[in-house]
């Protein structure tokens, strides 16, 4: 599986592509950031995370895009910048039918060091390690994007069989409510 991690941001919105499945070593494929001016308008600035996104997935052509899901904070502005750009790389995958996992900073810290509260070094430290690289990839944003990745494909195995379990306990057959046909006599 070849996920795009997206970690939104309006100044820095970061980016990465993994390759791999759960319980094997992953590879990275790019990581980078997609950069805008803070003296920019809005609208400029929302085009030029369109256009860095739409890069990336164009060299990279990704099964799934991972987005940081945005949750509140303290700062409006700063929760509204995320959104905006969280909203961008959405759009640019359902674009092109790209699937898109949402997962919240806490589950891809879990997910990537144990623990949902771990700070951005630990991160970095275990991106690092799980990808085999020489150096954490700066800045954060870049790390963040990665973990995004790694989260969806250690998660995605366990994600879709509780899907299909739903999907069958759904199903007439498993609910007990089985059509009966009558047999003529």
């Amino acid at each position: 599986m070849r996920v795009l991690g997206v970690d939104p941001g309006l100044t820095r919105c970061g980016v990465g592509v993994v390759e791999g499945v759960a319980g094997r070593p992953l590879t990275m494929l790019g990581v980078g950031v997609v950069r805008t001016s803070a003296d920019a308008d809005l609208g400029s600035r929302l085009v030029g995370i369109e256009r860095g996104v739409e890069a990336w997935l164009d060299e990279h052509r990704p099964e799934l895009v991972a987005v940081e899901r945005v949750f509140s904070q303290h700062n409006v502005r700063t929760v509204m910048g995320t959104a905006q750009a969280s909203a961008v790389a959405m759009l640019c995958a359902a674009r092109r039918g790209i699937p898109v996992a949402l997962h919240t900073p806490s589950e891809v810290k879990a997910a990537v060091t144990g623990s949902g509260r771990a700070d951005k070094a630990q991160v970095g430290a275990m991106v690092t390690r799980l990808l085999r690289l020489d150096a954490p990839p700066k800045p954060a944003d870049a790390a963040d994007a990665l973990a995004l990745a790694i989260c969806h494909i250690w998660r995605a195995p366990a994600v879709n069989r509780l899907q299909q379990a739903h999907a069958a306990a759904r199903s007439p057959r498993s609910s007990g409510n089985v059509p009966v046909r009558k047999v003529p006599r």
